[in-house]
């Protein structure tokens, strides 16, 4: 009824943005060899690098570590975790892990190898450095309708299911498992419908194929299936994303988002077999079954935060939140992945610098002139993050040249979010002045982190 975007919360504690000027940041960015993740969080305004452990935990999270059982063995900690996740999930074996990738690793290192094919929605990032680090391929198969990024559809982070049939009938025995990303994060950040969900997974069970839902936004993508699926009206939140479970094998979960956590994550599985084998990869890596290599305090805020994270009046605002910014960025003429999703919005940098080519990355290009003109930290998800070399060192390029204004939960006002929006109205302005980069130091593996960039003079 109202066009203010109330926040569901009161703040209660305070931490200190330090003001840079353009100067000083260009300055900054320099230093940082034109990489925002080598930037000092001191010297960021806003930060929207990631959506993941940068959460404001709640007064009742805070209290809940301050009853967090130490014990190596047994800690009851643990124990209200397991229960909570057995309960959201329906999966008997729970695995805590320190964060999602460790639980990637486990059970990827364990299902992959040389030979091995992973099948995926959109493989983000660390899934795919996982699966590729065992030798074995992570193919992204996501729907043609993610192609359109204007068009109204709501479930572009659906899988493609007539390429998924046809990679069961040829290469079931190959395939380590299929993952249903719930929200598509590299596809930006778009939901994926129950309907795609339960095809993909009739299709798994008919070819003998491990079903596996990374489920870090599970409960943001239960809000679009609620409002904009039809039949699930009158479903709560967490009834809907129980549903989602029950039609996969496991769960991997980085509790960092949508657990409304700092650090954290867990891989549930239904079979004791393969949970016994991953069992015994985590005691070697992460630590005894009952802390995986969390504090019980951490353990404590994960079990309530994923109570916290499906209540109708956070998701709401939570969903509202982001939607605004993508709206009014894209009235100021600024090319975004629509509808806009529910952690983040996408920005083309493809299209917003068209005189950039994709091997002068226009997406790192954005990171930085966000930073520079308005201490705003972003991260680049296009030819940087999932670019690879042919046989010659030439780039293959990614499908998009994506930016991801990933806004973390709880921590920034709608005033905050107003600043974000004209910043980009500069920006729109000043296209033209903006240069390209080209990498001069990269790594083997997830490059993105902590390679080192030069302007293309």
């Amino acid at each position: 009824m109202f066009k203010t975007i109330i926040e569901p919360f009161k703040i209660k504690s305070v931490e200190p943005i330090y003001m840079t000027t353009e100067e000083q940041r260009k300055k900054l960015i320099k230093e940082a060899h034109y990489n925002p993740f080598l930037l000092h969080s001191r010297d960021v305004i806003i930060d929207m690098l990631t959506d993941s452990g940068t959460s404001a935990m709640s007064s009742q999270q805070w209290a809940g570590i301050m009853q967090g059982d130490e014990s190596y063995a047994g800690a009851s900690s643990f124990l209200k975790l397991e229960k909570e996740i057995q309960d959201l999930t329906g999966y008997p074996h729970v695995l805590p892990t320190h964060q999602g990738r460790a639980a990637e690793r486990i059970l990827y290192s364990y299902l992959g190898g040389k030979g091995k094919i992973f099948i995926s929605n959109t493989h983000f990032d660390t899934t795919r450095a996982n699966i590729e680090f065992s030798g074995a391929e992570a193919i992204d198969i996501p729907t043609p309708a993610a192609k359109d990024h204007d068009s109204e559809f709501h479930f572009k982070g659906n899988i493609d299911l007539e390429k998924l049939e046809e990679y069961l009938k040829t290469s079931a025995k190959q395939i380590g498992a299929v993952i249903q990303t719930v929200t598509n994060n590299s596809g930006g950040g778009q939901p994926v419908s129950m309907e795609n969900t339960k095809q993909a997974s009739a299709l798994c069970k008919k070819y003998g194929v491990l079903f596996v839902i990374d489920c870090c936004r599970i409960a943001e993508n239960s809000y679009f299936i609620r409002h904009y699926e039809k039949g699930y009206e009158n479903y709560s939140y967490r009834d809907i994303a129980k549903e989602m479970f029950s039609l996969a094998d496991g769960g991997v979960m980085s509790a960092k988002k949508d657990a409304l956590v700092n650090i954290g994550g867990f891989l549930a599985l239904k079979d004791q077999v393969l949970a016994e084998a991953c069992t015994n990869l985590l005691i070697i890596t992460e630590g005894f079954v009952t802390y995986g290599g969390l504090a019980g305090r951490d353990m404590e805020a994960m079990a309530i935060g994923l109570r916290e994270v499906f209540e109708d009046d956070y998701l709401t605002y939570r969903i509202t939140s982001t939607k605004y910014l993508g709206e009014h960025i894209r009235k100021a003429g600024i090319p975004v992945i629509y509808p806009i999703g529910g952690h983040a919005v996408y920005v083309d940098a493809g299209l917003m610098y068209p005189h950039i080519p994709a091997n002068q990355y226009p997406g790192q290009t954005l990171v930085c002139e966000l930073y520079k003109v308005g201490g705003i930290r972003a991260v680049e998800i296009g030819s940087v993050m999932f670019g690879k070399y042919d046989e010659k060192g030439e780039l293959i390029p990614a499908p998009v040249e994506l930016v991801r204004l990933a806004i973390p939960r709880r921590v920034y006002t709608q005033s905050h979010i107003d600043y974000v929006i004209e910043v980009f109205e500069h920006l729109k302005d000043n296209v033209k002045s903006a240069k390209g980069m080209k990498i001069v130091k990269e790594p083997k593996f997830l490059r993105h982190f902590t390679a080192h960039f030069e302007e293309v003079s």
